[in-house]
């Protein structure tokens, strides 16, 4: 089921936290929604559940009008907000049984799909367990069982791995990787190796506004040409490599990483391979590593969002 979103705006007071976006999900596409804080990510993923009124603009999801058909696209669409509101008392089966009962699922259909939940959001040791008692990402799992049980074609994910430890992220995303198989998923998330790991397209958002949308791979050669250089120096003072390499002409942005290496943004078009080469001989420096990586998703992000 597709998302045909045109011409979207939300304005509170003088702001416009979502500022006339258009764009087309695909049936069967997993959507990384990305951008800073404040961006209107959470904004334009309300308006499309319905839960906020856009100023300006038409949200279809399947053909239908969120605005004048609600009832109807809201059975098609399960919807998971960044704080995953659950009720703690209640134990796992009957939170869930609770809430597609609310959907209208009949009883058959209710234990079909409790069952199917169970099974694919990994529930089964959990499931006589209060909510309360749960891991945050045995909740996180409960909150996807929840916004999956009446079997939507759609599904809204707001920062779905927010406060899990690494190997709960990587469960969260083989079952979003899972998902997204048969349903059309839109997920925001600040973990930008989640995005390229899960979805088949990203699309960034700042100041309300569309600026990047793709594949992962297209974006990052779309990173306004800047090639990126590692570089790793030994038998230099401290301090000193960082002080030369920033002086280098091209450089524009430097870089440290956790094992000591640098990663250098040049400007486009600059060579500054040679340059690095040249200033490590003058200085007697030792040259362990110097090498492009390629453009990361975090320099495109950081290049179309710092402004």
């Amino acid at each position: 089921m597709d998302i045909r979103i045109e011409g979207l705006t939300k304005r509170y007071g003088q702001q416009a936290a979502v500022d006339g976006i258009s764009l087309v999900v695909r049936p069967g596409e997993v959507l990384g929604f990305l951008g800073p804080n404040g961006a209107g990510k959470s904004t334009t993923m309300k308006m499309i559940c319905g839960l906020l009124t856009p100023d300006a603009g038409t949200v279809h999801v399947g053909g239908r009008s969120v605005l004048s058909d609600l009832r109807t696209v809201r059975r098609h669409i399960g919807y998971l907000p960044e704080n995953n509101p659950l009720y703690e008392d209640m134990p796992v089966l009957d939170h869930l049984r609770f809430a597609a009962r609310i959907q209208g699922l009949s009883d058959h259909r209710t234990r079909e799909r409790l069952a199917e939940m169970v099974r694919v959001c990994g529930l089964d040791a959990e499931k006589h367990k209060r909510v309360g008692e749960l891991s945050k990402g045995y909740r996180q799992r409960v909150g996807l069982a929840q916004a999956m049980v009446h079997d939507p074609e759609v599904l809204i994910l707001d920062e779905p791995t927010t406060g899990l430890d690494p190997n709960q992220i990587v469960e969260i995303r083989e079952l979003i990787k899972e998902v997204g198989r048969a349903k059309t998923v839109i997920f925001s998330t600040h973990i930008l190796p989640e995005v390229e790991a899960t979805c088949d397209r990203i699309l960034i958002i700042n100041k309300g506004r569309i600026v990047a949308d793709g594949p992962p791979g297209e974006l990052r050669r779309q990173a306004l040409g800047r090639p990126l250089v590692r570089v790793r120096i030994e038998d230099a003072p401290t301090g000193a490599p960082s002080e030369a390499l920033c002086a280098l002409p091209g450089v524009e942005r430097l870089e440290t990483t956790p094992d000591g290496a640098y990663l250098l943004q040049a400007a486009a078009d600059a060579d500054i391979a040679r340059p690095v080469y040249r200033l490590c001989v003058d200085r007697g420096w030792t040259l362990t590593e110097l090498h492009s990586p390629g453009s990361r998703l975090e320099d495109v992000f950081r290049d179309l969002t710092l402004n």
